[in-house]
């Protein structure tokens, strides 16, 4: 019986823990904040490298010369990294 009720109150912190993280979520979202990690590069730098694609440069070449990971410029060169408006103003 005991063991019943100190699962019933864990239950219940568990509950109240996860509501205050959503309603936390939430706040964050209506103030226009960006979550989770930060763009690896900004607009500008993303344009460049479009504008490199574009030339017919290497995805390796871009890597190198803005210093990121291929996968980022394959991600940018297929549309995947393209920079929200939301994102843009933080």
């Amino acid at each position: 019986m005991t063991t019943h009720i100190l699962n019933v109150v864990a239950q219940f912190e568990r509950e109240l823990l996860v509501e205050r993280t959503k309603a936390g979520i939430d706040r964050v979202k209506a103030e226009g904040k960006r979550l989770g990690r930060p763009p690896a590069l900004d607009p500008k730098r993303r344009a460049e490298i479009g504008a490199g694609l574009e030339k017919g440069e290497t995805i390796s070449a871009l890597a190198r010369r803005f210093k990121t990971s291929r996968q980022t410029v394959q991600r940018i060169r297929d549309g995947h990294g393209v920079v929200n408006a939301r994102s843009e103003e933080v």
